[in-house]
């Protein structure tokens, strides 16, 4: 009974995709918005991609600069890791904050101004002298820039798609694999041939194209965002005169003939032109003032519906924390991600410690983790989108198969072993697509964006303590393989554990 009510509780048609319409009757009806699952929805879709590769891509390509870092500032491998992971983990941690801005403002101005925030990192990390520098201009504003962007792409693909939502994520995210990829090879050339100062500021640049991404996120209908041509206010139309000024203006008028003589009649024709001069004046400065009162109270009205539905859905009566089912998943979430990000800021160290070098250099691991990423997302996604399948089959299967690819990777000490395990981990990672759907499956569409933004906060502890951890790991041990074994361990107890409760709980009649 409780499950049921819960379920109830987060199950709406907002945001899914129907406008609503009034009858003769006054009943609500539902009409199928015409860009669902189409036309616009696959350029939301387009969007997304390139969000991920800015995004995602580049900051796991960070292991490149991690090694410029460690020669340049001869700090330990624990403390220069916080970089990179403060990173990952602020473009996450963020999430439910980012929630309220796109509550407040819609996903398309909040995309924009973390691409031009992301941006101005990258730039100012250009002039670091210290890795504590980096920790403020990369790890933050970087960070933080990074998160604005990511978030609407993510929820903005939930909202124009339903037949085939996990299809579509799968699709753009991606984007992660591709950017992986390019952004790994792209800052490896900026690096050798410009020094790593003008690789981030070049990186800044790029990524102003996340302003780009964020303009193309147009909103579906007026009640789902708040920005764009649907949600804007009507223009306001000059309001008319009273019926009581216009009788007595004419009986003013009425007067002045019943007085008027040739001279008075003269004076009225010389004060005519500058006395309607000055009430045109009057009336424009009336109309100004009216038009800021009214712009001024109409954004007020935003931003406290904005933040009225941001805090109902964490803190309210309607609170995400009621919900048995995704608090499991919350704590799943805490330690799932580092098991993920550790590889990609670790390994090109690794193989430098194993002496294999001359290989990766021919073809990275970390390439091989992308690559195969992307088949995985876009594999997964087309099969949990199969009727006969369930989508919690499939995200289950594959969190196995990254957890045993966790706890054999120290094993490998060749270049062979580990490029078949890394193809394992990025194929198994691809479940990363299915994550939106799943969290939308125990919320409902209506709360997706406060949910997700919770869940990926979530991960962003993880990434932003699973680097480090690694690293003073080594600093101890002098060893990596200690490192993987902990967080494998982790993710199995709690990770594994939780999804498969919160599977039981929604699944079973």
């Amino acid at each position: 009974m409780e499950r049921g009510t819960s379920w109830k509780m987060y199950t709406s048609h907002e945001d899914i995709g129907y406008d609503f319409e009034d009858d003769p009757k006054d009943k609500k009806t539902l009409k199928p918005h015409p860009d669902i699952d189409g036309g616009w929805a696959w350029v939301m879709v387009l969007s997304s991609f390139f969000v991920h590769i800015l995004i995602m891509g580049s900051q796991m390509a960070l292991g490149v600069l991690n090694v410029e870092w460690l020669e340049e500032f001869h700090q330990s491998r624990g403390l220069t890791a916080w970089v990179s992971s403060l990173s990952m983990g602020v473009t996450l941690i963020v999430g439910p904050f980012i929630g309220l801005f796109i509550n407040t403002c819609g996903c398309r101005r909040t995309a924009i101004i973390g691409g031009l925030l992301n941006s101005l990192g990258w730039v100012l990390s250009a002039y670091a002298v210290n890795v504590y520098y980096l920790f403020i201009t990369f790890g933050l504003a970087a960070g933080f820039g990074s998160g604005m962007a990511y978030l609407p792409a993510v929820v903005m693909v939930g909202r124009y798609f339903q037949k085939r939502r996990a299809l579509a994520q799968g699709l753009s995210t991606t984007g992660t694999g591709f950017g992986t990829f390019l952004m790994t090879v792209l800052l490896k050339y900026l690096c050798a041939e410009y020094g790593w100062r003008n690789a981030m500021f070049i990186q800044g640049a790029v990524s102003l194209n996340l302003c780009v991404c964020g303009a193309l996120m147009r909103p579906l209908s007026p009640g789902m965002d708040g920005d764009g041509p649907e949600g804007k206010a009507p223009h306001h139309v000059l309001p008319a005169h009273s019926t009581e000024s216009i009788r007595s203006s004419g009986q003013l008028r009425d007067a002045e003939e019943k007085r008027g003589g040739p001279g008075t009649e003269d004076s009225s024709l010389g004060d005519a032109p500058a006395q309607a001069c000055q009430e045109k004046a009057a009336h424009r400065k009336d109309m100004c003032a009216f038009r800021l009162l009214k712009t001024v109270s109409q954004l007020t009205m935003r931003v406290r519906k904005g933040f009225w539905d941001w805090y109902s859905g964490y803190f309210g009566t309607a609170s995400l924390f009621t919900n048995r089912m995704f608090v499991a998943f919350i704590f799943w979430a805490l330690f799932a991600y580092s098991s993920f990000v550790i590889p990609f800021i670790h390994l090109p160290e690794i193989v430098n410690l194993y002496n294999l070098s001359e290989q990766n250099d021919v073809f990275p691991l970390t390439s091989i983790i992308a690559i195969v990423h992307i088949f995985g997302k876009v594999v997964l996604g087309i099969v949990a989108d199969l009727p006969c399948i369930s989508v919690w089959n499939v995200f289950l299967m594959a969190n196995f198969t990254l957890v045993l690819s966790i706890f054999i990777l120290p094993l490998m000490h060749t270049y062979a072993g580990l490029a078949v395990i890394c193809a394992l981990i990025g194929f198994s990672s691809g479940y990363f697509s299915l994550m939106p759907v799943v969290t939308e499956d125990l919320v409902g569409i209506e709360h997706l964006a406060n949910a997700y933004g919770i869940i990926i906060c979530a991960n962003g502890i993880s990434a932003l303590l699973g680097p480090p951890f690694a690293g003073w790991i080594y600093d101890i041990t002098q060893k990596y393989d200690f490192s993987f074994y902990i967080s494998g361990l982790l993710y199995m107890l709690s990770g594994e554990e939780s999804t498969c409760q919160c599977r039981r709980h929604r699944f079973d009649p």
